[in-house]
């Protein structure tokens, strides 16, 4: 097998069509599937068959390039994820209610956190995830340094800026084990880096 298909998606199965080789790529076919179900405007036993035929000839007639996005779907901890993401929201929007009825201001700020895993998509998902929860407002990224800016209430207590890094390891941890290979899940157990831990 060719190094063009042996870093290919798991959700995906080459073909040899004629003198060359096509890759059918099972989330895609879904979502072609999905779009022409909803061209058609009325989800039928007749629309989803046909919508799989036509978006099995569209990756067979146009193929695609090469691409592994580096996404593993594990169910598992895509649980633990959804669970961890509720009970931060829960616990997230105490916090901030209770800073809006407090009588002393709130002192804010934003902290660079430098992340473990370098891939776009954990980079990208860890920002979306800690952004979803109140209060952890990603203000900017940086891919370059794999780095997140978050902006952390009550700032002036230091227990509550190591708490807020901590949070967003914990998160970066989360999405891998949900969603990234088995090289993204190694990086995130490492220790956190140097000198980015309180003394």
């Amino acid at each position: 097998m060719s190094d063009l298909f042996r870093h290919r998606s798991p959700y995906s199965w080459s073909l040899r069509v004629g003198g060359g080789r096509r890759v059918l790529d099972l989330p895609l076919i879904a979502w072609l599937t999905v779009i022409w179900n909803l061209l058609w405007g009325t989800v039928s036993w007749g629309n989803l068959v046909n919508g799989i035929i036509v978006a099995v000839a569209v990756c067979l007639a146009f193929p695609l390039p090469a691409v592994d996005l580096g996404l593993r779907l594990r169910p598992l901890g895509i649980l633990r994820l959804g669970a961890c993401l509720l009970y931060d929201m829960f616990s997230s929007s105490v916090q901030v209610t209770r800073q809006i009825f407090a009588k002393d201001p709130c002192h804010a700020a934003v902290v660079a956190v430098p992340l473990r895993g370098r891939s776009d998509l954990m980079l990208t998902a860890t920002a979306v995830a800690v952004s979803n929860v109140p209060g952890g407002s990603i203000i900017e990224v940086r891919r370059a340094t794999a780095t997140v800016f978050v902006h952390v209430l009550e700032a002036d207590d230091p227990g509550a800026v190591d708490s807020a890094k901590r949070q967003v390891w914990r998160m970066e941890e989360l999405v891998a084990r949900a969603f990234g290979t088995a090289g993204d899940i190694a990086l995130v157990a490492r220790p956190v880096p140097e000198g980015e831990q309180s003394p």
